[in-house]
């Protein structure tokens, strides 16, 4: 059933991603990134498509333009916030899946399953829409079991970030900051294996 929107809601659809996108990619290129991977020597989009993604909530801006036009299909939730979100990463290429794992969270591995079989990365926040921050919810774990494949896990941590006083502690990075990705690849569908390697992904990314 489509989301139905308020006048005022409609207008900030209208603007607000066109706004952060443009933003994204003023802030983008001024980031550098560099890669952490364990235990393979190489990132996860190393290897071509398709394949899973996990990651947490808090690292979304960051990862917004390091996986920029690879056709990464993402699961949103068909809140406001996560219309916003969906229409903002859209432009910068990505495929916005709607669900969550409290609303049409069935529908949404569904359609990721598609977007997985028809040869793109599918990723998902695994502790969206509302947390908490930083425990995984079966969502990820229920997809890498429906496609029968493991998950590669990563964090997404700037250097030097402002950080929102928001349920996952959203970071922004601060321009000309490095951006350190931290990876746990080819984990297996188990929901402890998948909160262990995200935990090591975060591990990894804030080494010095």
């Amino acid at each position: 059933m489509p989301q139905t929107f308020t006048l005022k809601q409609r207008i900030a659809l209208a603007v607000i991603p066109r706004i952060a996108s443009q933003v994204i990619r003023c802030l983008g290129v001024t980031l550098r990134y560099r890669d952490i991977s364990d235990p393979s020597p190489f990132p996860g989009y190393d290897a071509p498509p398709p394949g899973v993604f996990a990651l947490w909530h808090r690292c979304l801006l960051a990862s917004a333009w390091r996986f920029r036009n690879r056709g990464v299909a993402i699961l949103i939730s068909r809140s406001f916030d996560g219309e916003l979100i969906a229409r903002t990463v859209e432009r910068l290429g990505f495929i916005a899946i709607r669900g969550s794992s409290s609303r049409d969270g069935a529908v949404g591995l569904r359609n990721l399953q598609r977007a997985y079989d028809e040869g793109h990365f599918s990723a998902i926040t695994a502790d969206g829409p509302r947390g908490p921050a930083m425990v995984a919810k079966p969502g990820i774990t229920q997809l890498a079991k429906l496609i029968d494949c493991p998950v590669n896990a990563f964090y997404a941590h700037p250097e030097r970030a402002w950080q929102l006083r928001s349920w996952d502690r959203f970071l922004i990075p601060k321009p000309f900051s490095r951006v350190t990705i931290g990876w746990v690849i080819g984990v297996p569908a188990d929901h402890a294996a998948v909160q262990a390697a995200l935990d090591r992904s975060v591990e990894l990314a804030q080494q010095k």
